[in-house]
């Protein structure tokens, strides 16, 4: 390695960010860098998130830790395509900018800041997409990948900042995904999870058709026992997708919708009006095709103009539905999104007590249907083992990692593998069970 510096990466954000700061772990290793702890390292990339406030004040707060400890910065991801020259401007310890489509250049970014240039390397309009060509580190437990199928999003919500972030939607061919999921089967990766902003219109810009369909009957030839969907909006769930997700064995019936509201006053107000005409159609054709479907779904309270009748109706919604999972975020006012300047904002405190009943309301769905489970013996996929007490830690197909709950096995099975596990008991989130 000689005298070249030492990098770290701090992660902030979502899996898509995961991916980025993935590539650039394989990119720097690549090239002979050492990848170091934060403290002890040259130079700390920090892959920001500039999705919704917190996630903002999270990546500043960890760049002002950073920059208190006379840290080298490197600023890549979402924040660094939204606020430019600000952060130059405000953090003079930040030696470079990256781009959201730029993440790929990082080596020739630390060589100009070792030649003493400040860099911004930034594309106006992010273009990039990787491939399966391009180095990766991952940095998840051994037996989960997450495999980015495209990038960007061509949907104009109001209250979404994504498509000024990270561009227009780009897919990957099939061919691509596939000799990249060839390559994960062969690293031992038992889950394959496909992201992308919008992972049913997959395919659309490049064949001129979503070709999701068509994509997972391809994975469904690769050695990889889990395949799992994620950010499934329901428009694209077609009865030839459905179709494709219950002919192919290893595509989980597991579907991340996110539907965002119910009231389709609210979602015309997103600019979303196609999904209101849609959502209760599309959920009980899933339910009636793929009985043992698994739903998670997403919703924004307090968007603004949402009245209590509305909210009503999402009650009611939820309450009608019976998701398996269910996440709620608060309205969060971005200042380049059309909802910014919407009439009737909500106060935060409504809106934080509308997250809580809908959380109210879905926590004893959520026992119920992990409560269904006890008795049975299911596959679970072990990725943690507590190293005081032994015990190990792992998923069902009904659990995504993070997002969703865990299952806590007694007995004895190797980290990365696909045990059969009996359920004893089951709470709100989580089930417990013993190998079988």
């Amino acid at each position: 390695m000689g005298n070249k510096p030492t990098i770290a990466i701090s992660h902030l954000g979502c899996e898509k960010n995961r991916i980025d700061s993935e590539h650039m772990l394989g990119l720097l290793a690549q090239a002979g860098y050492g990848v170091d702890d934060p403290d002890l390292a040259d130079y700390v990339i920090v892959n920001t998130c500039s999705f919704i406030g917190e996630a903002r004040q999270e990546s500043v707060r960890t760049l002002v830790e950073l920059a208190e400890a006379n840290k080298k910065i490197i600023i890549s991801g979402c924040l660094a395509q939204h606020f430019q020259d600000e952060l130059l401007c405000e953090l003079p310890e930040a030696v470079a900018l990256v781009g959201t489509g730029d993440y790929h250049k990082i080596v020739e970014v630390i060589e100009r800041v070792e030649s003493g240039q400040r860099v911004k390397e930034i594309s106006p309009e992010p273009t990039y997409i990787a491939d399966e060509n391009l180095p990766r580190y991952r940095t998840t437990t051994e037996g989960v990948a997450y495999l980015r199928v495209a990038e960007g999003c061509d949907y104009r919500c109001s209250f979404c900042i994504i498509p000024h972030l990270r561009g227009n939607q780009r897919s990957r061919s099939i061919e691509s995904i596939v000799a990249e999921a060839e390559q994960l089967a062969a690293q031992g990766v038992q889950e394959i999870i496909l992201i992308s902003q919008i992972t049913t219109n997959y395919g659309l810009d490049l064949y001129g058709e979503p070709k999701l369909a068509e994509l997972l009957r391809s994975l469904g030839k690769v050695d990889v026992p889990w395949i799992r969907i994620h950010y499934a909006y329901p428009t694209g769930l077609t009865p030839k997708v459905i179709k494709a997700i219950q002919q192919t064995p290893n595509v989980l019936p597991y579907l991340d919708l996110p539907l965002q509201h119910s009231h389709p006053e609210i979602l015309r107000a997103m600019n979303r009006p196609w999904q209101g005409k849609v959502n209760d159609s599309i959920i009980e054709r899933i339910k009636d095709t793929i009985p043992e479907a698994i739903l998670r779904t997403t919703f924004i309270v307090g968007f603004p103009g949402e009245t209590d009748e509305h909210f009503a109706h999402l009650v009611e919604f939820v309450k009608r539905h019976q998701f398996d999972h269910v996440g709620v975020f608060t309205f969060s006012p971005e200042e380049e999104t059309p909802a910014y300047r919407m009439a009737n904002q909500i106060p935060q405190e409504i809106m934080e007590q509308r997250r809580d009943t809908i959380m109210q309301i879905q926590q004893p769905i959520s026992l119920q249907k992990n409560c269904a489970c006890i008795g049975d013996t299911v596959d679970v996929l072990i990725e943690q083992e507590n190293p005081h007490t032994g015990q190990l830690i792992g998923r069902s197909a009904r659990f995504a990692p993070e997002v969703d709950g865990l299952v806590y096995v007694e007995g004895e099975a190797s980290l990365g593998s696909l045990v059969s596990v009996k359920i004893k008991d089951a709470d709100i989130y989580d089930l417990y069970g013993e190998v079988v």
